[in-house]
């Protein structure tokens, strides 16, 4: 949760850390909180493509110790979308599918209070001390926004140097999409995420990318990828799924393969 007297994913992106995250679709409230035991530099609540409601997503960020910086993945790049996951707490945005300098400087607008920005006012939380919230905010809020079609990848440069935005982010599976090599993440997909995080080195400007396993993310790490995914909660529960299953099913099969054994020796002992 945002706290305006310490702004702890502000620091650590200044200071150049290299951040691994745990990325909730479920909507689930007690998956954020046990999520939250693990200390991970932070969560990202997915309400573009996750299952996550405006309550869901007050009570997760509620539930997670404040130490531990929340990021929202908003559905879309709008004020109220903004606006909605800031007012419930959230550290930071990540705005999908932005492909142009203009539609960055939109998000920049949506998450800064006027004159700098059209973000209203209000929100249960902020209100709870908002002389303190707006002052800082305006400083300790992160907008990151993420790089996913061919026509971000044309403009990375302009939108890696747009003032305010805090990182940049590559949505790899609708980049893929984009370059027409979907499901198959060929050269021409790792030539694209190589091109954007030079533009964004070359601004200044962290480059995060999206991960599905903890070795990907620190293979992403070692390229210079300042954000990665380190565990999403679909891939665990569905890999911990299919796991127990298939190991069920194997000692299942050797069992009653012996069974079987055992039943035929006993008929011809019998005989």
């Amino acid at each position: 949760m945002f706290v305006p007297k310490r702004s702890n994913l502000r620091y650590r992106i200044d200071r150049g850390d290299y951040l691994g995250v745990i990325w909730l679709s479920l909507g689930s409230v007690a998956l954020a909180e046990i999520a939250g035991r693990a200390r991970p530099d932070a969560i990202v609540l997915d309400l573009q493509h996750g299952l996550w409601d405006r309550q869901g997503l007050e009570a997760a960020i509620g539930v997670i110790a404040p130490e531990i910086p929340v990021l929202v993945r908003v559905a879309e790049n709008s004020s109220f979308a903004i606006g909605e996951a800031l007012d419930a707490g959230a550290e930071g945005v990540i705005v999908p599918l932005v492909e142009t300098r203009k539609q960055a400087r939109r998000a920049l607008k949506a998450a800064r209070y006027p004159p700098r920005g059209e973000r209203s006012g209000g929100g249960a939380r902020p209100l709870a001390d908002y002389v303190d919230y707006h002052a800082a905010c305006e400083r300790g809020i992160i907008v990151a926004v993420m790089i996913e079609t061919v026509k971000g990848l044309e403009n990375a440069r302009k939108i890696a140097a747009t003032e305010g935005v805090d990182l940049v982010f590559i949505g790899t599976g609708d980049l893929a999409l984009s370059l027409g090599g979907f499901p198959h993440m060929d050269a021409r997909h790792e030539d694209a995420c190589r091109e954007i995080l030079d533009a964004c080195r070359r601004q200044w400007t962290p480059c995060g990318i999206f991960t599905t396993s903890m070795q990907g993310a620190e293979r992403r790490r070692a390229q210079g990828y300042r954000l990665t995914v380190v565990a999403d909660d679909i891939g665990l529960v569905g890999q911990g799924f299919a796991s127990a299953t298939r190991a069920f099913a194997q000692k299942n099969t050797l069992a009653t393969a012996s069974l079987a054994t055992s039943s035929t020796a006993a008929l011809t002992t019998r005989s």
